[in-house]
């Protein structure tokens, strides 16, 4: 049902070690949307997105995926969530030693009875769904670093998944293959019906594919909303995020937790 809440955190804390990188962190994302998660270098962006996807337990205040807690859920209900999620990781982590159309069809031959024949078959089509119907056959390192990309979104979406994260998924391109890598993103969402959370600092991909936005700093959620609405906000971190020149590099704000973790401090 559109308009559904697939992801709501609450009150979540995340960390390293015991020590907060981000805390009182609530927020949700609704069917269909693409929401963008932002920050400078070090905000935590990451860190949230590990715990939320449960790659990193929290450190207080829980997550909820599908209306399900999902770090309190036995074993057996959590890979049932699992299905329902897809993973696109920034060094796309596809295995060197498999040619792409294997690298697509490990998820179902994994987690699935389907037959070899409909394995490969639904694997080709995920593939020209991107575009790289014809390098079914190739190993990773023949491939370009977009065709690689296209390659783990294309895998992220094999298991049909309601929800897709996406970290830094166009980290490293040249802008044209990122606009490229944007507009799939907006492809899936419209064609598929998939609700994507996307780490990014790219202002290109933020305005081209996010319907919100939730910015990190200082150890908290700093603000969200439409792209708009932080475009105008008053605080100075997303003024200078949202205005920065081209090129321009994102720093950390003063007191940063990843700075303080650094000098043996507890944010």
């Amino acid at each position: 049902m559109k308009g559904e809440v697939l992801l709501a955190c609450r009150d979540l804390s995340v960390g390293h070690a015991g020590v907060a990188v981000l805390h009182g962190i609530d927020l949700e994302v609704r069917r269909g949307e693409i929401v963008a998660l932002l920050g400078g270098s070090g905000s935590g962006k990451s860190t949230l997105l590990r715990t939320i996807n449960g790659l990193l337990p929290p450190l207080g205040g829980e997550v909820l995926l599908f209306g399900e807690p999902f770090h309190q859920l036995d074993e057996e209900r959590r890979n049932a969530v699992r299905r329902r999620i897809g993973l696109l990781f920034q060094q796309d982590a596809l295995f060197g030693s498999m040619s792409l159309i294997d690298n697509l069809a490990l998820p179902l031959r994994e987690l699935t009875h389907l037959p070899e024949p409909v394995i490969f078959e639904l694997a080709r089509m995920k593939l020209a769904l991107v575009g790289l119907d014809r390098l079914v056959h190739r190993r990773p390192s023949q491939m370009s670093g977009g065709q690689r990309r296209r390659a783990g979104l294309a895998r992220a979406s094999m298991l049909d998944p309601e929800l897709v994260f996406c970290d830094e998924p166009s980290a490293g391109l040249d802008p044209v293959v990122a606009a490229e890598i944007d507009e799939l993103l907006v492809q899936f969402r419209d064609v598929l019906g998939i609700t994507l959370v996307v780490v990014t600092h790219h202002l290109d991909s933020i305005r081209t594919i996010a319907d919100r936005a939730i910015m990190l700093g200082r150890g908290r959620i700093i603000a969200q909303g439409t792209i708009d609405e932080l475009d105008r906000s008053p605080d100075p971190d997303v003024h200078a995020f949202f205005h920065r020149l081209p090129g321009e590099g994102i720093g950390r704000a003063e007191g940063d937790p990843i700075d303080q973790l650094r000098h043996g401090a507890r944010p």
